[in-house]
């Protein structure tokens, strides 16, 4: 069986489609409960399990002036807030292996982010902590070579992993998706989430920031579900264009209802939960 999770939120075989979303990063408190609860008033109305993303730090931005967010300490402790308010699990990426532990302190699920998905001694110390460890595959590699980072987890002891799938890079400033590749990492027996917005970003598209194409994010939402996703990830704001990271790509909240039940429907059509 192909399983993954913890209590309240596990994907893979026979189990409901899973929800990974929030803000890019966290910009305040207000911004991330109006996000994180009405999102999973949606994700129970329409069966679907929730847990709430939001990053406390985005070490990866394109320009050193970038907004990155509240930092280590603050933004645990708005995610603690967030996890107790909303009664939900909580997601949010780690870049150095020194954050695994406090971080694992808060968060139901460490995440690996794509820039970093070959970092041995990140994902060692994200999986010795024993919470389950989401991967996302990064934009420079085959779906076939995540093998090799879920060996480096798996080599703890720790099987409670899953695998995201954000496109990847095709030339300049751009991304492409295989949807091929959520059955190939499956085959590594992980359930596979699709990041439907990612995987419309244009890495350092604008210069100083990297751009997107929101209008492509239900068309491929909708493509994942039927390649068989096992969940979804989506950084979603209430104004995507007044955000403070991924503005062109965030998923509009006022507009989720719709696609999630979109993507119900057609795991329904496919005879899944």
């Amino acid at each position: 069986m192909i399983k993954a999770g913890f209590a309240g939120f596990e994907i893979g075989d026979d189990r409901p489609l899973g929800l990974i979303g929030g803000p890019c990063v966290i910009e305040s408190e207000d911004i991330c409960l109006e996000v994180g609860a009405e999102a999973k008033r949606i994700c129970d109305k329409l069966g679907i399990q929730y847990i709430f993303k939001a990053s406390f730090d985005k070490a990866n931005r394109t320009s050193v002036e970038s907004f990155r967010g509240p930092g280590l300490d603050k933004g645990l402790e708005i995610l603690a807030g967030v996890k107790s308010k909303l009664g939900c699990g909580v997601v949010t990426d780690i870049h150095e292996a020194y954050q695994a532990a406090p971080v694992a302190e808060v968060a139901d699920i460490l995440q690996i982010p794509a820039f970093l998905c070959r970092q041995t001694d990140l994902i060692v110390a994200a999986a010795k902590t024993g919470k389950c460890v989401n991967i996302k595959k990064g934009q420079f590699l085959s779906p076939a070579d995540m093998k090799n980072s879920v060996g480096k987890a798996r080599s703890t002891g720790n099987d409670n992993i899953i695998l995201t799938e954000r496109g990847s890079s095709f030339g300049y400033n751009m991304l492409v998706v295989d949807m091929c590749s959520l059955p190939t990492m499956r085959a590594l027996g992980c359930p596979v989430i699709f990041d439907a917005t990612h995987s419309v970003q244009r890495p350092g598209g604008l210069g100083n920031a990297s751009g997107g194409a929101r209008e492509f994010i239900p068309t491929l939402l909708r493509s994942s579900i039927a390649a068989g996703a096992d969940g979804l990830f989506m950084e979603i704001h209430p104004e995507p264009e007044k955000g403070l990271c991924d503005a062109a790509c965030m998923f509009r909240l006022s507009e989720l209802e719709a696609v999630l039940t979109d993507a119900v429907n057609i795991r329904k059509a496919l005879g899944k939960k």
